[in-house]
């Protein structure tokens, strides 16, 4: 079956504005999540604290006094200090760690050395302005066959993108215009920086967590803190699960909000559709070269998340993993821009 056409797809009203509002209020949600999640393990460490120096103390004598300011809730707000240099340290660092093992050049006006990377930064340059960004991102070209993109940068001023030498041979130029699109809306939509602030937060959650467990497994005198305890160690397993469980559905519902955002951009859905055929059938025909020049690239898994196509999904042996997956399956995506498998 020729995959890399829509023949095989029947058209249905996508409607992408309903869609971007949708997946914006379940962004908002998973964040207001995440951050309560971290007021809490940051409550449970000034809890840990209080009922250390005052013993008699019990959970809810100690929580009271904490979210009534009677006691300023310090491990808290140390908790908000720490989350806060994590995520400058990250934000700065992060551009640096994207484009590491891979080889790349930079693409501008000057240095364009083709017809083919001059069509990139023209499509790039008009999808900017269709976007309504101030700045224009650098543009970054990765000798790779294989068909991929993806965007960085924690603000508009600092965005880059980066395309594979595969993505620009393979896709025409309104296919090209989706795809870019679909990256500019990852900016526009501010995707990396709440990745990023997912990411941190859900380390320093688990890294607390860990903290307190031992800090009372090994404690010599622990008696009157079973509850304590028992609270810590039931967030130590369950909290591991939640995040990634958030994690996922935040990362899928940007991919989803970026395919609407191309469509916005693009005042058509064909293009972004036909683009992510191609990439799915050339990922699937060229399976075993992928996997391999994936594979041999260092660093690979810093990009994983923000690929435009999922490479673990090439792999029939890990279809397990689709559970576990940052990307919704093109299925689900396509059917989401009105396009339905006959």
């Amino acid at each position: 079956m020729n995959m890399d056409t829509l023949s095989n797809y029947t058209t249905s009203t996508g409607d992408w504005r309903e869609k971007l509002r949708q997946n914006e209020r379940r962004t908002r949600g998973v964040i207001f999540l995440f951050i309560l999640l971290y007021l809490i393990v940051g409550l449970l460490v000034d809890v840990f604290l209080l009922m250390g120096r005052y013993p008699q103390l019990s959970i809810s004598q100690s929580l009271l006094l904490l979210v009534t300011f009677q006691v300023p809730p310090y491990g808290t707000l140390l908790m908000i200090g720490i989350a806060a240099v994590s995520l400058l340290i990250t934000y700065s660092m992060y551009d640096r760690l994207m484009l590491l093992g891979t080889d790349y050049h930079e693409i501008t006006p000057e240095t364009a050395a083709t017809l083919q990377e001059k069509q990139l930064y023209n499509v790039v340059e008009e999808m900017k302005v269709a976007a309504g960004l101030q700045y224009i991102p650098k543009v970054y070209v990765i000798e790779a066959n294989y068909m991929n993109a993806f965007a960085s940068g924690y603000s508009e001023k600092s965005a880059m993108l980066a395309i594979t030498r595969g993505l620009i041979e393979k896709l025409d130029r309104a296919e090209l215009q989706a795809v870019m699109a679909h990256e500019l809306s990852h900016i526009r939509h501010h995707d990396i920086k709440l990745t990023l602030t997912v990411v941190v937060l859900s380390n320093l959650i688990l890294m607390v967590l860990d903290m307190l467990f031992y800090s009372m497994l090994y404690k010599r005198e622990r008696r009157d803190n079973n509850a304590l305890f028992a609270v810590i160690m039931i967030l130590r397993y369950v909290l591991p699960l939640l995040t990634v469980i958030f994690a996922l559905f935040l990362s899928r519902t940007r991919e989803f909000m970026a395919d609407s955002g191309a469509v916005e951009l693009m005042r058509d859905n064909e293009p972004m559709a036909r683009a992510l055929l191609k990439i799915q059938e050339d990922h699937v025909t060229h399976a075993e070269e992928y996997s391999r020049e994936y594979g041999q690239t260092a660093h690979e898994q810093v990009r994983h998340e923000a690929y435009l196509f999922d490479p673990s999904g090439i792999d029939p042996t890990k279809s397990l993993s689709n559970l576990f997956s940052t990307h919704p399956d093109i299925s689900a995506r396509l059917k989401a821009l009105g396009f339905n498998q006959k």
